[in-house]
């Protein structure tokens, strides 16, 4: 079957005085041969497995190799995509505004030829390497027990088992914990009462990874981190789960925090440091054995940037100091399941998202156009792309747009009709190891040219003739939204023939790919928030710390208002998120330009504004107060709507400018029809954030000898420490960019120390809002069984 890639989009366009007609384009990927078989079966027995395997690793060593490409081609294929993206995002019709192939291509991959050459090396796959061997062992079951499971697609909109049995394991766990953190006698807690309390990271890298650390230790050491139920993360705050629920860290941010400290201060690419670890015992075989599993087990797979990015920082986050402690636990994602018995901790849910864009559905399509321009395509499928958003939790993989999951430790395998696909050219391999999950959770650098341009754009915008180039940009925003210079991961995909058993608006495209490209869930939302309000899990409280690098210009909680009325989701605080700086002359244009309403319409509109939002008079600006703060609360209402007009916005409580009293703001959250609660801590400066204790001057010995080992540089005592607290501004600080991948112990305390700060602020806040929707659903739960009460005693009939 004709297959187009999935970013072979091209399309011509003016930027000044410049034209192209070639600005990206990807050779099609590499297609594997599945074939039916006995592999095809359920694998009962051990005994059946061991023969089959035995007769196939037979074949494979008199020369019948199953890769499906020469080993060599991979290395060739990473370094051509690398110049490809070079090439084509160097072009001259950038040059106006900067060079702008220095903002897509990562500092990382100039490490990438050395670091490709020496590991192509170390994977020759030749028998007796290092490569060979790993492969051996991805075919033990006792090293592998998951290769002995047959695996099924789940289809439901419903949580999966295990969660479920999680869910009432861990509110059990939790009515000890919120006695404690609300001061409630244990006793006087009904566990129907228990809110389900959520907490959330944003994307941004290694910022957020370390603010997130720092946000967690206070809600650590406030007593809410043993109330909530779920954790979500984007892109670093995936990172910060991982390390949450590895031997490194167990559970303890306060050891995660001196991890990062260990391990922060070398570059994850720089290459004395990466490639020792990727190429000696015992970290080569931990490290690697994920990527030769792909390249063995998954021909068919394309490899690239997000490969060796995951192996970069599965070398520098997953290995301990000293490096010799590093646990084959930390390196699946299903493991993690050992943390979640009895409900001991909160659940991780990481994620990811697909770039749907349907040109390929197009051109299958129609096939009276055999070659559409590039300008009928851009056209038609101008409006039509989209984000699927996919999840992972240590129980399953699921994607709530296709209402189908898989067990966790069956990622990585093929699948057809619903059930493991494995044949002699696809071969059960071992789960997906963390390192490319971890590159593929972060991969922001697959971010569309959309993306990059809204990155740079500050830092070009002083160039003369800026404005005409912008506008000019900005006007095909459309057709750039659709362009990813690096190609996206690719995992294989579990619902291949099952068109016939998934929701009818499931992409055409997704049944025709073999592989899933996934990528960087900041590309649609830097705040993991839609599959926190997915049905069943009816999450009361969101707990949201925002690090994001644009947190005042994108309002990403603003952006889950158009999600929550497609899903029909009740409850969500519509317009929740930073305000738009508007007088009542704005508000008037705006409620009166969409429907043309009558002066009295408009009047009374007028009037709902002003009851709801309760804007300052027109002659008046907002007060400064109506911007955002430390923690802010909104709550959602799951009444049911008497007209078709848009919600007005959402309230923020416990806000003094308009002079509400936090007394009234329980009264909105306590309220029998309110919805979902959020409270939300974004990332910015703390001018009383206090000050880091001065350290000794002199590291202890065996500590400098430490650093001197993992670093070919130390820190010369004589140069200034990072920035304390109080003065960080996350907005102008070079060192905590996104693309920043380096952090001295100094830096670190400062960012923590911030992120601590800030919570500090809000902590009682948080505390009431929590206390509020306890006592909302205790009340709930009274009023019901009165309800149920009288029902029966008016059935009752005496004798």
């Amino acid at each position: 079957m004709q297959q187009v890639s999935y970013f072979a989009l091209t399309f011509p366009f003016t930027m000044g005085t410049a034209r192209t007609t070639r600005l990206w384009t990807v050779p099609p990927a590499a297609l594997a041969a599945y074939t039916a078989g006995e592999w095809s079966q359920p694998r009962q027995s051990r005994a059946q497995y061991t023969t089959s395997r035995t007769r196939y690793s037979n074949d494979s060593e008199s020369g019948k190799s199953n890769a499906g490409k020469d080993d060599g081609s991979i290395w060739n294929n990473i370094s051509q995509k690398l110049d490809e993206v070079k090439q084509t995002v160097g072009s001259a019709e950038w040059a106006d505004v900067g060079n702008i192939t220095d903002y897509i291509i990562p500092d990382w991959t100039r490490f990438l030829p050395a670091t490709a050459k020496k590991l192509q090396r170390e994977l020759s796959l030749s028998p007796g390497s290092l490569a060979d061997d790993i492969w051996r062992e991805a075919q033990d079951p006792d090293i592998n027990p998951e290769i002995l499971r047959d695996a099924k697609v789940r289809v439901s909109e419903d949580l999966c088992n295990e969660e479920q049995a999680f869910r009432r394991q861990r509110q059990r766990k939790v009515v000890k914990a919120l006695s404690s953190y609300l001061k409630i006698p244990v006793e006087d807690i009904h566990p129907e009462d228990v809110p389900v309390i959520a907490v959330c990271g944003s994307g941004g890298g290694l910022r957020a990874l370390v603010a997130g650390t720092g946000s967690y230790l206070a809600a650590q050491e406030a007593g809410l981190w043993d109330c909530i139920t779920y954790t979500a993360g984007v892109s670093g705050s995936c990172w910060l789960q991982t390390l949450y629920h590895s031997s490194i860290a167990q559970q303890d941010f306060d050891k995660l925090v001196d991890h990062l400290k260990n391990r922060l201060g070398v570059h994850i690419a720089f290459p004395p440091a990466a490639l020792n670890l990727l190429t000696t015992a015992p970290t080569n075989k931990y490290l690697l054995s994920g990527f030769v599993e792909k390249l063995k087990g998954d021909p068919g797979a394309d490899f690239g940037l997000v490969d060796i990015y995951g192996l970069l920082l599965a070398a520098r986050l997953l290995v301990p100091r000293g490096e010799l402690g590093v646990s084959g636990f930390d390196f699946k994602l299903s493991n993690q399941r050992a943390n979640l018995i009895n409900g001991a901790h909160p659940l991780p849910i990481y994620t990811a998202v697909r770039h749907e864009i349907p040109v390929e559905a197009l051109i299958q399509k129609d096939q009276t156009k055999k070659n559409p321009t590039p300008e009928q395509l851009a056209k038609e499928s101008r409006h039509e792309a989209w984000f699927q958003w996919f999840e992972f939790t240590p129980y399953e993989f699921f994607c709530e747009e296709l209402n189908a999951g898989i067990p966790t430790w069956s990622l990585g395998r093929h699948f057809n009709a619903g059930r493991s696909d494995v044949s002699a050219d696809n071969l059960p391999i071992p789960e997906l190891r963390i390192p490319g999950l971890m590159g593929v959770w972060g991969s922001a650098f697959c971010a569309t040219l959309s993306h990059y341009y809204k990155e740079i754009r500050p830092l070009v915008s002083g160039l003369a003739g800026f404005s005409g180039i912008d506008s000019l940009i900005q006007g095909k925003n459309q057709d750039l939204i659709k362009v990813h210079p690096i190609d996206p991961a690719a995992i294989p995909n579990y619902v291949m023939g099952m068109k016939d058993q998934l929701p009818d608006s499931c992409p055409e495209s997704i049944f025709r790919d073999e592989h899933l490209r996934l990528m960087d869930a900041g590309m649609s939302n830097n705040l993991p928030i839609y599959p926190l309000i997915r049905p069943g899990r009816d999450v009361d409280v969101i707990v949201a710390f925002d690090a994001s690098a644009d947190v005042k210009q994108e309002n990403w909680l603003s952006v889950v208002d158009g999600y929550a009325k497609q899903r029909g989701i009740k409850g969500w605080p519509v317009g929740a998120g930073w305000p738009k700086h508007s007088s009542l002359k704005d508000t008037e244009k705006a409620l009166r330009e969409p429907n043309n309403i009558t002066e009295g319409q408009l009047t009374d509109k007028l009037a709902d504004a002003m009851d709801t939002s309760e804007p300052p008079p027109d002659d008046q600006e907002p007060k400064a107060g109506t911007d955002l703060g430390y923690c802010n609360v909104w709550v959602g209402t799951t009444a049911e709507r008497t007209s078709n007009d848009e919600p007005p916005p959402s309230k923020r409580l416990f806000d003094s400018s308009y002079n509400e009293t936090p007394s009234e703001s329980e009264f909105h959250l306590m309220r029998p029809d309110a919805g979902i609660a959020v409270v939300y801590f974004p990332l910015i400066p703390n001018p009383s954030a206090p000050d880091i204790p001065p350290k000794p001057k002199t590291r202890p010995r065996a500590a400098a000898q430490s650093m001197r080992q993992d670093s070919s540089q130390t820190r010369d005592p004589e140069l200034p420490l990072a920035p304390q607290p109080n003065s960080i501004d996350p907005e102008v600080d070079d060192f905590l960019s996104t693309w920043n991948f380096i952090y001295t112990p100094e830096q670190i305390d400062s960012v923590v120390g911030l992120a601590k700060a800030n919570f500090l602020e809000g902590e009682e806040q948080t505390r009431r809002v929590i206390h509020a929707v306890y006592e909302r659903k205790k009340s709930d739960r009274l009023r019901k069984e009165a309800a149920e009460h009288r029902k029966k005693m008016e059935g009752f009939v005496p004798l």
